[in-house]
């Protein structure tokens, strides 16, 4: 089998990447940074961001290992080496599926389409921005504030749920679209809370001619004149390899409630 590894950096990562590499090198596997059928990201979940942005182009053929040497690790239920190795050889690990977020921007004549793990959001360069918002190509809201974000399922636990989106399991294939500092008056008015939208429906943002800035997961950027950004549940989905079946909500306690009540990960 071939695999390949991205680690964060540090020292930690660093040294658990040079186990990892010489252990499955040892066993047969071979290391293959071009086409790899299993990507293992060793780091925290902007780790699991780099690797899913580096390999998006092969998300049929390549799944995902997420081990955690940070604080915290949404993605990843590995902080034991030696049972992700054992794991990997055995050949013992399950897949779960996540859907992500696909986005197209018109801009200047040209469409650029994007994917995302955990959300895209666009915001004001100088300020607040003006969007009108479309569902399902029929006006919806018009929304004045400092911006929006699209999330999917995994990614409702991270920003969206700072802007008091709702958590989603990532069983279900929607995206989410939260509000950031909403201003409401008699020309624009927005529902004030975050919208749930289905697979198969479409989600049009219609910005005011200006400045913004794209964010799609870790990776910022300025775009001028976008005339249009369309958001929907992508076609494809990523593939993790996990050592067991670890329940979401208990990933969400453990997150962001308390770690004591919560099977340890990884060990097992």
């Amino acid at each position: 089998m071939e695999f390949a590894v991205i680690s964060r950096g540090d020292e930690v990562s660093e040294a658990k990447k040079e186990i990892v590499t010489q252990y499955l090198n040892g066993q047969g596997f071979n290391y293959n940074q071009v086409f790899p059928r299993v990507v293992i990201a060793i780091g925290g979940d902007g780790t699991v961001l780099q690797a899913f942005h580096t390999y998006k182009h092969r998300l049929e053929s390549t799944a995902f290992i997420a081990y955690n040497t940070g604080h915290l690790g949404f993605y990843s239920d590995w902080d034991n080496v030696e049972s992700l190795l054992e794991a990997i050889v055995d050949s013992s690990l399950i897949t779960v599926e996540y859907p992500l977020v696909q986005a197209e921007v018109e801009a200047d004549g040209q469409t650029v389409t994007y994917q995302a793990l955990n959300d895209v959001t666009i915001k004001g360069v100088k300020g607040s921005v003006q969007i009108d918002v479309r569902l399902n190509n029929h006006h919806f809201e018009s929304f004045k504030g400092d911006g929006l974000c699209i999330s999917s399922p995994s990614g409702s636990t991270g920003y969206n749920k700072s802007l008091g989106g709702a958590i989603v399991h990532p069983s279900l294939e929607i995206i989410q679209l939260s509000e950031m500092a909403s201003i409401n008056n008699r020309v624009y008015r927005t529902i004030g809370s975050s919208l749930v939208i289905p697979k198969h429906h479409i989600l049009t943002l219609l910005p005011k001619a200006d400045t913004y800035m794209l964010s799609v997961d870790h990776e910022s950027f300025p775009v001028e004149s976008i005339q249009q950004l369309t958001c929907s549940v992508a076609k494809e989905k990523i593939r993790f390899l996990r050592c067991r079946s670890f329940p979401f909500w208990n990933r969400v306690k453990e997150a962001f409630i308390s770690l004591n009540d919560c099977e340890p990960r990884g060990g097992r």
